[in-house]
């Protein structure tokens, strides 16, 4: 296959002397970065900006800059070993002294390849960083990245009585937007009202995948090592909530999941006749080294996408959880935290209806209304 020639935010920022000086004229910049933050030729962002304008630090996320912590970790502040710089943590314990740090900078940059999931941290990291700008009148500029999944937002909208860190804002499960589009949104819609610059990628169309391109794919984080599992994500991320093991552990985290107990041969035939687009079920054994079941056999299903733009994948992951509580009753369980996922406490309530619950949010007013808020911002045809 032949990729498309693109370029991120990033390559685009350096290859521009006027946004270089413009940047250049602050005082001092921070970064918000992580592995994904590179150059077309895979150079860190923030080395090639590092004597070109004052950066003063770099921040990080989830995961860390260097991609180094599993999901959930604290990350502790280092110093870079390649620039010297500071590195403040935005996730954990550290994150209130790692904002009053970016309160005190001239500009912010942000610098992280999204997925285009409502429950990916990194965008919340995005729109906090955001709010304090805003409150301490700093300026924020979002080097944009291409599209990962495609740019259709698709799934319910976040019912803000479950907000949480994995889903804030009524937002769809999948958000149909690149990170830089989706700041836009949200500093509009939320009101969030920081001076934002949003420098888009080149040669970028709103319906690829990213490795339709010819950028090197990072894993966006370490269990998501693809754009066919970031996108199956979208629907099998709701079983982090249950006693369902989402596959973490195993080589295709969330492209299988399953539990010891599992009837998996039932689970496949119902699966199978839903007839769901642009995939295909098959039953799966699989020993997770980590993480639920860690050194258990689990019983459980593989869900393989042979059509990217036809698959569902919120659809098919609702399917999936209702179907498991059907067949096992007295065995399946949840936390709050699944509806945080979510996004609400229907999918557990009684009489739960995955066809109509489903219609009814791909029809619903609501999401019309997110789609038709997104296209006035939509960067790319």
């Amino acid at each position: 296959m032949v990729k498309r020639e693109i370029f991120a935010g990033a390559d685009v920022l350096l290859a521009s002397p006027d946004l270089l000086s413009k940047l250049a004229a602050y005082p001092s910049v921070g970064m918000v970065t992580n592995p994904t933050g590179i150059t077309k030729a895979g150079d860190p962002v923030y080395e090639k900006l590092s004597g070109r304008v004052p950066l003063a630090a770099l921040f990080s996320p989830e995961h860390g800059v260097r991609g180094e912590m599993q999901a959930g970790a604290a990350v502790d502040e280092y110093a870079d070993g390649a620039t010297g710089l500071p590195v403040y943590s935005l996730y954990g314990p550290g994150k209130a002294a790692a904002e009053e740090r970016i309160g005190a900078l001239g500009c912010l940059l942000f610098d992280i390849q999204d997925i285009g999931s409502r429950y990916y941290t990194y965008q919340y990291t995005l729109t906090d960083c955001m709010a304090v700008c805003a409150a301490k009148g700093v300026p924020v500029w979002v080097l944009d990245r291409p599209p990962f999944i495609g740019c259709e937002a698709q799934g319910n909208l976040l019912d803000r009585r479950f907000a949480s860190g994995v889903g804030r804002f009524p937002i769809p499960a999948r958000t149909g937007a690149t990170i830089g589009e989706l700041a836009a949104y949200l500093n509009e819609a939320e009101g969030i009202g920081c001076d934002l610059t949003v420098v888009p990628c080149r040669g970028v169309s709103s319906s690829m995948f990213f490795d339709e391109g010819d950028l090197p794919l990072v894993n966006p984080s370490p269990n998501l090592p693809s754009p066919d599992c970031a996108l199956i994500y979208v629907g099998t991320c709701l079983f982090e909530g249950t006693n369902v093991s989402e596959g973490r552990g195993t080589t295709k985290p969330f492209e299988l999941f399953g539990a010891p107990w599992l009837d998996s041969r039932s689970l496949l035939g119902e699966l199978r006749s839903l007839d769901l687009p642009g995939c295909v079920f098959r039953e799966t054994f699989f020993t997770p080294t980590f993480s639920k079941y860690a050194g258990e056999l689990c019983r459980g299903i593989r869900i393989h996408v042979t059509d990217r733009r036809a698959y569902k994948p919120f659809d098919a992951g609702v399917w999936a959880l209702t179907l498991i509580r059907r067949l096992h009753p007295d065995v399946f369980a949840h936390r709050k935290f699944l509806f945080n996922l979510f996004g609400s406490d229907e999918i557990l309530r009684e009489g739960f209806d995955p066809a109509g619950y489903l219609a009814e949010a791909e029809a619903s007013e609501a999401l019309a209304a997110y789609r038709e808020g997104i296209l006035r911002h939509r960067l790319y045809e």
